[in-house]
């Protein structure tokens, strides 16, 4: 008898282990499966600080301020109704992010509960921007909406004529507050900020498919017509179309630092691309497309491709430094913070790897691919994933 309740036990103390191993690894267990439904951790997250527009900044550099630890913690996820491409900023202290069922969630940052939703039409695959309490963003409608950042009530919306898949981003000329988007209409639209009318347009040969960088009064955005546009705010006039070569289609946002312009293309190549002289610097010819948006550290440039690689270069000469093996496609756009790269996959892997050498120092398991972007935001770090969850992660 005393042997049989032993060996209970037993049993018992194992399946408790399995049971809290399970949860460190994977976090809390959903309630239900159902959208709308918040899955939390017993403690809040609490972080400082804001990601309020793709890539952290209007020139799109994809660096975080502040440090990651060497693991991180899961504190709580989000069901949304349909898969999220959606990269999430975070403002406010709210999460907000879109979602493929045409909605754009608000979520709030310690708990992940939801705060308001606002029905776009069609999917929201744009990430969203946030300045001076308005948030904006674009759906494969054509339509670009300004809601209150707090409420989620509509200012105005914006039509183009076709898809917006790329993030607005915002800029001031002559005391104008200025938001700029791309569409598939082949034009870059600019549209007051106040009341969404139209300043001007600039027309292209193609898809305008990423976010636009701006850095002064400059405007940057490569397209699918094989060629780097340099815009004036003021006018929307043509200061340069860099012809960057055959089938070189950008379908990825480019980032912008000391007048050269980073940026991948579809024919497998990663360019440096001088945006003051015209011309190419370097080129890294890689083993799959770019689809992922680059983050520009220092002395290095970081980015993903479809090679199932997450790439890091020598932004002086475009030389590798390393390769990060990855098992599946990384489309999503790295985030540099601290010494740290974090980033996901088509794997359903959320990597963190180490700036010097991209050693892998943490990972985690989705249930979904992750083509979107994350937000790093005071040692926190949200991603969404294409089987609708939302997660957050920060500090142990």
């Amino acid at each position: 008898m005393r042997l049989a309740q032993s060996i209970v036990l037993v049993v018992l103390f194992l399946a408790a282990g399995a049971a809290a191993y399970w949860l460190v690894k994977r976090g809390p267990p959903a309630p239900t499966d159902q959208p709308g439904v918040t899955a939390s951790a017993p403690a809040r997250l609490t972080v400082s600080g804001e990601w309020p527009c793709f890539r952290g900044g209007p020139s799109l550099p994809g660096v975080a301020q502040g440090r990651l630890g060497d693991s991180l913690k899961l504190y709580w996820r989000f069901k949304a109704p349909d898969a999220i491409r959606s990269s999430p900023v975070v403002a406010g202290g709210l999460v907000y992010v879109g979602c493929d069922d045409g909605h754009l969630f608000a979520l709030d940052l310690g708990t992940g509960t939801e705060a308001w939703r606002f029905k776009a039409g069609d999917a929201v695959a744009a990430p969203p921007m946030v300045h001076n309490g308005v948030v904006y963003v674009g759906s494969l409608d054509g339509s670009l909406q300004a809601l209150d950042a707090a409420s989620g009530q509509r200012k105005w919306t914006y039509k183009t004529d076709g898809a917006i898949h790329g993030s607005a981003n915002w800029a001031e000329s002559a005391g104008q507050l200025r938001i700029l988007v791309g569409s598939y209409d082949f034009c870059l639209h600019c549209v007051d900020a106040a009341g969404g009318e139209r300043i001007w347009n600039y027309k292209t040969e193609n898809y305008i498919n990423g976010t636009v960088s701006v850095n002064g009064d400059t405007i940057v955005f490569g397209g699918c017509d094989q060629k780097i546009h340099v815009v004036s705010l003021a006018d929307g006039n043509e200061v340069k179309a860099i012809d960057i070569g055959q089938d070189n289609y950008v379908a990825a946002s480019a980032a912008l630092a000391d007048k050269r312009a980073y940026v991948g293309t579809y024919n497998k190549k990663f360019l440096c691309v001088d945006i003051e002289r015209g011309r190419i610097v370097w080129t890294y010819d890689g083993q799959g497309s770019f689809f992922s948006c680059p983050a520009l550290g220092k002395d290095r440039v970081v980015v993903g491709a479809q090679d199932s690689r997450t790439h890091c270069i020598r932004r002086d000469d475009g030389r590798a430094i390393w390769t990060f093996p990855a098992r599946g496609n990384v489309d999503s756009s790295p985030v540099i913070c601290g010494d740290k790269v974090v980033f996901g996959s088509d794997d359903g892997r959320l990597y963190m790897v180490r700036l010097a050498d991209g050693v892998e120092v943490w990972s985690f398991e989705t249930g979904g691919a992750i083509s979107a972007g994350p937000a790093v935001v005071g040692g926190a770090v949200i991603v969404g994933c294409q089987d609708g969850w939302v997660y957050a992660f920060g500090p142990k």
